[in-house]
């Protein structure tokens, strides 16, 4: 999206610029004694702000405490507060039991609702006159998402996968939860979406399979959306009334390979191999005194090197950060007399050294030492695990050019293969060879693998996400699928060389892809309520409102199997970012096309995410990809081992 200057604002930045414009500035530009704030928020609101702004950022805006709803606070009644908050009854008493009696908590209130407060809470604040005359503002920005990505976000809701696919004790509410946060991604940005979803399987002409509330998820989903919609756009001022954008409602049974399956991208492996918590790493440097200690960097979008490599593949991100060595060290001479030589074989240790013999260059020495770290490590992974053998084998078991002979062969003959590994071959076998597990066949494999009864939950639970795993007589609960007796995947036709182990890509992006040429099936992935004849669509009008609201050897191939093969891509410089999706986002003539939002039920993986960043440079328009929370494999697994016998707690 351009705003007033011509700018292109990315999903996240525009998310960024209504937190700190709309609701701190505006706070910040009202008459008051004081010129300082404090801000308050709840478990939610607080995951929201900090998803897109930064303490510095909401400091400058006039911020000098942030504040617990939820906790017991100090009295500060010559301050004026900011409360984000969401509309719920325990945060609405919260805040009256604060401004209310003859001694509140602050001067002035000015009071943002994460989302549509209730009007018989609203009737109830209103009707409060001593209430009343300390509120300085009242409204709703919608916001109740947490941005991850220039292009992504979610809900929050990490235990959707159990809650939803496994016991089902609150699904309903569970629903209404996600639909309501996702439904204020459309109100913060003033888009209508024409909303399709994936049909029930059961609802396919020559399907004798049973209905599952499973099944019907983006069903329901997408009717509570439209609702909600409907309701935002009889409402909000500036809503548009006529379609703006497309939103496709997916759940995690789509694809439940691009969860297991090891992706080669520089991003999704660091999430894989690496111990990371949430985006931290830990690594270890030496100081100016020569001892070696703890350093914790936060992998994110302020490190350009980060964004420039996140979405390549591991051979291509070593290759491009060797070159980014060659050419920091020709360039800065200083830095070459230093090392005493040309810097081709300038190792981590050594550009530490440089650091601290030239200070000047140490924003750009530790960026690239930091990954160069990375890099070695998951290159030393790769080696370790027989990474390379594994990926190999998974993506022959969805293609169609390994079966169980293969599988067994592997899992007989390959030694320093992990635990984990095992597994999430054997998940991805029963999901591309339905109906082959019995309990006699499933002994057999946890004997070969040498896994326990609690790995192999992992592989039965798949039926949870409508696989059929398990050899049926007849009915059973998992879903029935045609005749054909195997899931392959399609080869998809490559335009250029592929890197070694990309062959397989999300169905996410192929669902994108014929959604944007019109090829998408109207069968299986239905419209709510489709364009009309002779509309476009595009045209908006406005509404009113009860609330305001405001490495090892650089590789590559064009064939599976073959050896990786470098392709040079040099930078402008050593430091700064090249990467296809920053130019993308940063010039507005790339992004021609409405948006197109995906949202998942059940989790997203970080290789969906690369596609959506690839799809819209592809596509010439903004893909937003969302979730109700973005899972590594390990997570991913860990949840599917749960589904059969989770305690579904209050959500």
């Amino acid at each position: 999206m351009a705003d007033g200057d011509g700018a292109y604002r990315s999903f996240r930045q525009n998310t960024r610029e209504r937190l700190l414009h709309e609701m701190l500035r505006s706070a910040k530009s009202t008459k008051s004694a004081s010129p300082w704030k404090v801000l308050i928020m709840d478990e939610l609101t607080v995951k929201v702000m900090s998803s897109s702004c930064k303490m510095a950022d909401i400091t400058d805006e006039g911020v000098s405490l942030v504040e617990d709803l939820n906790r017991r606070r100090q009295p500060l009644p010559a301050l004026d507060a900011v409360y984000f908050i969401q509309p719920s009854r325990e945060s609405v008493k919260k805040f009256v039991s604060d401004m209310s009696g003859k001694s509140p908590l602050y001067k002035k209130a000015y009071v943002y609702f994460s989302s549509t407060l209730p009007r018989d809470l609203l009737k109830a604040i209103k009707e409060d006159r001593a209430l009343m005359s300390r509120i300085s503002a009242l409204r709703e920005v919608n916001l109740e998402y947490l941005a991850i990505d220039m292009q992504g976000f979610v809900t929050d809701n990490d235990r959707a996968l159990q809650q939803l696919f496994g016991e089902q004790k609150e699904l309903d509410f569970v629903l209404d939860t996600v639909a309501r946060r996702l439904t204020t991604v459309f109100a913060s940005f003033r888009e209508f979406p024409y909303i399709r979803y994936r049909a029930a399987r059961s609802a396919a002409a020559n399907s004798t399979a049973a209905t599952t509330n499973s099944d019907l998820l983006p069903t329901k989903l997408a009717a509570c959306v439209w609702d909600r919609l409907m309701k935002y756009k009889s409402s909000l001022p500036d809503f548009p009334q006529n379609e703006t954008c497309d939103l496709l409602i997916l759940d995690r049974a789509v694809d439940p390979i691009a969860p297991v399956i090891h992706e080669w991208t520089y991003e999704a492996m660091c999430h894989d191999l690496l111990s990371l918590e949430g985006s931290k790493y830990t690594y270890e440097i030496t100081t100016s005194s020569g001892k070696r200690e703890q350093k914790e960097v936060l992998l994110e979008e302020h490190d350009p090197i980060w964004v420039e490599l996140r979405d390549l593949h591991i051979a291509e991100a070593s290759v491009k950060l060797d070159e980014k060595m060659k050419m920091f060290a020709n360039k800065n001479k200083a830095a070459e007399i230093k090392l005493g030589g040309s810097g081709q074989n300038m190792t981590t240790r050594d550009m530490q050294k440089v650091v601290q013999a030239l200070p000047q260059y140490r924003d750009q020495i530790e960026k690239l030492s930091l990954h160069i770290d990375i890099a070695t490590a998951l290159n030393s992974k790769i080696r370790t695990h027989c990474l390379s053998d594994v990926a190999e084998l998974e993506q022959n078991l969805v293609y169609g050019d390994a079966s169980s002979k293969e599988l067994i062969n592997f899992l007989s003959t390959t030694e320093n293969i992990s635990a984990d590994c095992k597994l999430r071959l054997l998940m991805i076998y029963a999901a591309t060879h339905p109906e082959k597990l019995d309990e006699s066949k499933k002994q057999q494999w946890m004997k070969l693998a040498r896994l326990s009864d609690g790995d192999m939950a992992a592989v039965s639970n798949l039926e949870y996400l409508g696989l059929s795993v398990s050899k049926k007589q007849s009915g059973g609960f998992a879903l029935k699928f045609s005749k054909n007796k195997n899931l392959y995947r399609k080869e998809r036709n490559q335009d250029e060389e592929e890197w070694k182990h990309s062959r397989f890509t999300p169905l996410l992006q192929e669902l994108v892809e014929d959604m944007e040429k019109g090829k998408l099936s109207l069968e299986d992935y239905p419209y709510v309520k489709g364009p009309s004849e002779g509309t476009s669509g595009k045209s908006s009008s406005t509404g009113s409102s009860r609330l305001p609201t405001a490495p090892p050897q650089s590789m590559r191939t064009s064939k599976p199997g073959s050896t990786w093969a470098s392709r040079p891509r040099a930078s402008d410089d050593g430091y700064s970012s090249d990467s296809v999706l920053k130019s993308a986002l940063s010039d507005p003539k790339m992004i021609t096309g409405k948006r197109i939002f995906v949202f998942v039920v059940g989790g997203i993986t970080h290789s969906e995410l690369r596609a959506a960043h690839k799809l819209s440079s592809q596509l010439k328009r903004e893909v937003v990809l969302g979730s109700t929370c973005i899972d590594d494999p390990h997570q991913f697994v860990a949840k599917v081992k749960t589904l059969n016998d989770m305690d579904i707690m209050d959500f």
